[in-house]
Order: C-alpha cells, then structure tokens, then sequence
C-alpha cells in the first residue's frame, strides 16, 4: 500500500500533505512589502493570478460552449434524423443508437490512454486534438453514409477521451481549494447553454415536419460545423497552465507512469466508491442526451412531436445552466455545508422527474412510434410535464457532476488528469452499456435501472464525503488502495 501511495504523490512540484488538503496553499509570510493603497504586494499578485486564471476558466467554457453546442446537439438529434435518413434512402443502415455506443465504448477504453496522452502534449493540445475529432463527426452528417458514422464515431470516441482528460487537468490547475466549487460551477453553466442555443435552432428548423429532409438536414449540421470550428480556433488562442502567472503547473511525469498512477488510483478505496456516483451520471446521461428526445419524436399523441426534440433540449439546458449557476455563484457557501447536500439535492430531484416521466409517456415509446395512452388523464401526455422533466433532468445532472467535479479537483488536485480520465472511463462504460440496451428496452426498464444506480451513486458518494469531513482540518479522502 506505501508503494501505491508513493505512486500517487510522484511527479509534481507542488504536493499537498496526505492528511491535509488545505495545506496546498501556503499563507504568506509575515515579512510583506505594503503597496501605496495598503494591500501586501504578495496579496496583490495572487489576487492578479486569480483573475487571470478565472478569465483563463471563462474562456474554457467558452470553448466547450461552442464545440458542445455543435455536438450535444447532434447527439440530441441523431436517433431523429437517422429515421429520416432511412425513410429516403433504405441503403443506409446505420443507427444512432448504434453510434453513440461506439462512441461510448471507445471512449471508456481510451481513457486509460489519455492521461499518457496528457503527459506527452499538455492539457491544451490534448483537447485541440480531442476537439478536431468532434467537428470530423458533425461533417459525416452532411453526406450520411452507414460506413462514414461507424468510423467517425470511433473516432470522435477517441478524442472524447482526450478533450475531458484535458479540460479536468487544466480547470484543476487554473483552480485552489477555495475556488474549485465556483469554476466548476461556472464552467458547468456555460458548457450547458449550449443545450440552449443548439435545440433553439433545432426546433425551429424541425418545427412542424414529420420527416427531417435532406435540405434540412444539410443546413443544419452544416451550421453545427462552423460553431465546432469556432470552438477551435478560441481553443487554440487559450493561455497554457504557468503562463504570465496564470494557473499551477503539472508534471505526470513519463507517459508510463501516467498510466501506473491511473491503475493505482482506481484501486483506492474511495475511488472505488466514487465509480458508483460516476456510473449513474453515465447512465442518466445518456437517457436525456439520447433516449429521452427520442421518447418525445415518438410519441404521437403529441400535437406536434417532432418539435419538441428541439424544445426538451433547450429546457435541458435551462436546468443545467440554473444548477451550474447557483452552484458556481454560490460555491464559497455551499462549500462550507460540504458537497453531499447538493448531491441529495440532484437525487431527489430525479427521483421526482422519472415518476412524471412514467406517467406521461408510453413505455413502447423509446423504440418505435406509438399512440399508446399515458397514465395522465384520458391517456393523453402532457407536454407541459414533458419540459417540466426535461428541466429535472438538466438541474439534476448538474448537481451531481459540479459536486463530482468539485470534489475530484479539490481532492486529487495533485492527481486531477488521471482522476478525471477514470471518472470519464466509468461514466462512458455506463454511458455505452445504456446505449446499447437503449434499442432493445421499453421506456419503463430505463426508469428502474436509473433509480437502482440513483440511489446506490448518491448513498457512495455521501460516503466519500462524510469521511472526508470526519478527518481533522477538512483532509482529503483516504487514498490508501486494497491490497
């Protein structure tokens, strides 16, 4: 277990005692030279570094605002336009549940790479590469072809992998303890209004059509491609982590032992814990940012069901930015009553979104067109209480995943790349097994699966966090692998 431990502590310059998080900021010395207005000049270029680094956390959420836009959106769209896609050329055989499990599934494995990957190129190219992959994706929509989806999904799985390992490292060093909770916030809230802007131009281009046709298709995802290279190039203008004093510096060390110290830190035992909370983000992710949109498209005692694929995905949005807000605004408060209400907070409000869901929408309606009633009265949905989901489901997710953020870049600061790579591995594994159960399960088997994993995610996570509370001066949990 020493030689565990050893691994973990290994290649940094700034390590934080094992027992004692808040040591990682050291306090300045009593010897300071005042400036004109009163404040310790020491005082005075750590306040300068701070806003550096946090205009350094805005314009990374700019980046995945942009690029996310692009791609959350065709995530949310795909399963809709390949149905289109088929209803005009039967040749194509390709599936947008299919897809996104490979994607998954590339994903999860890959992130036992990226943080070698990490080591080799820095948090910055590490995410250029990764963001290439995304805008190679979208284009593939512009000439569908089964073969083309296939390849591009492998590849964009890939450079999911590299993006997340790279954007966790760099907010981790842009970030201290006391302003971890508020730049995750921050950055949530802006990654997530691209649900917003996105689904906005989704639901008007899809508005009142049954068949999403070749020339509305062509538009937009043709759109969608000019956001993704935008995204790009404001990536590639961001500071690197060190830079005019801006952020912490890091060192993985070689690309080998990179990937020892992924190994050893997923056998910790509150790593272990953690996986569970990060399974059912991967779970419940890839329920709203797939299965829940086709729900909708498919239920046909909607006036209008093709719209509101569109309109779900910008209250999606909605809930995330609202969650990413107040936790980000809020976060020197929250912090303070520690991370496991908030966490309780996301599942309660789950718990209330899945029984609306079961009540207004037709078990059948995941995999094929129904008229099925609903348990609401006179059988008809509601969409009303359809948004009101899609809004519990965006405001849920963004409790757990500020927490999982927040706690992963306080707690492994030292250790962030390989941290947040495992907790991408586990929620992408989820994310693909759900994926491809998603063209097999009625609407009912996704709702029980996702409160079994619910309760068990919540119930290891305030584990993690009670434990971590309970150890003197507010340290770290224990990181002390099984033997």
């Amino acid at each position: 277990m020493d030689d565990v431990q050893h691994l973990l502590n290994e290649g940094g310059d700034n390590r934080l005692d094992d027992h004692d998080v808040e040591s990682a900021a050291e306090l300045p010395g009593t010897d300071q030279t005042q400036s004109s207005d009163g404040i310790p000049i020491t005082d005075q270029s750590s306040l300068q570094q701070e806003r550096k680094a946090f205009l350094n956390v805005l314009q990374l959420g700019l980046v995945f605002m942009l690029l996310f836009t692009a791609f959350n959106t065709n995530g949310i769209i795909t399963q809709v336009v390949i149905k289109s896609i088929h209803a005009e050329n039967p040749t194509f055989t390709g599936s947008g549940y299919i897809s996104l499990a490979i994607i998954y599934s590339v994903f999860a494995t890959f992130n036992w790479l990226a943080p070698s990957c990490l080591s080799l190129l820095g948090p910055k190219l590490t995410m250029i590469v990764g963001g290439i992959t995304y805008v190679l994706f979208i284009v593939g929509f512009i000439w569908p072809n089964t073969i083309v989806l296939y390849l591009t999904s492998v590849l964009v799985g890939a450079g999911a992998a590299l993006i997340w390992t790279g954007q966790g490292n760099y907010l981790t060093l842009m970030s201290t303890q006391e302003t971890i909770s508020r730049n995750s916030g921050v950055f949530w809230a802006m990654l997530q209004s691209s649900m917003l802007f996105g689904n906005l131009f989704v639901y008007y281009q899809f508005k009142g059509k049954d068949i999403i046709d070749h020339h509305t298709r062509t538009v937009v995802f043709a759109v969608l491609t000019v956001v993704g290279v935008l995204g790009l190039g404001v990536l590639c203008l961001l500071p690197r982590p060190g830079t005019d004093g801006s952020g912490r510096t890091d060192d993985l060390g070689s690309p080998f032992t990179a990937l020892k110290k992924s190994l050893a830190l997923f056998k910790t035992k509150d790593m272990i814990l953690l996986s569970a909370t990060f399974f059912y983000t991967g779970i419940e992710l890839s329920f709203f940012s797939g299965v829940y949109s086709a729900c909708l498209s498919f239920t046909q005692r909607f006036p209008d069901p093709k719209k509101l694929v569109g309109l779900s995905g910008m209250f999606i949005g909605l809930g995330e930015i609202s969650g990413g807000g107040i936790f980000g605004l809020f976060g020197s408060k929250t912090v303070k009553f520690g991370r496991d209400p908030i966490v309780i907070l996301g599942y309660l409000v789950h718990m209330v979104c899945f029984f609306l869901i079961f009540l207004n929408l037709p078990t059948m309606s995941p995999l094929d067109s129904t008229s099925s009633p609903s348990y609401l009265p006179n059988g008809q949905p509601s969409e009303v209480v359809a948004m009101l989901c899609s809004f519990l489901l965006g405001f849920g997710d963004a409790c757990y995943n500020t927490q999982i953020y927040s706690i992963l870049g306080g707690v492994y600061q030292d250790n962030s790349g390989p941290a947040f790579a495992l907790f991408k591995f586990t929620q992408s594994v989820a994310a693909a097994i759900c994926f491809y159960y998603s063209s097999k399960f009625h609407l009912y088997w996704h709702l029980g699966i996702m409160v079994v994993f619910a309760t068990i995610g919540t119930l290891t996570f305030c584990t993690v966090e009670w434990k971590a509370h309970r150890r003197q001066n507010r340290a770290k949990p224990d990181t002390t692998a099984f033997d």
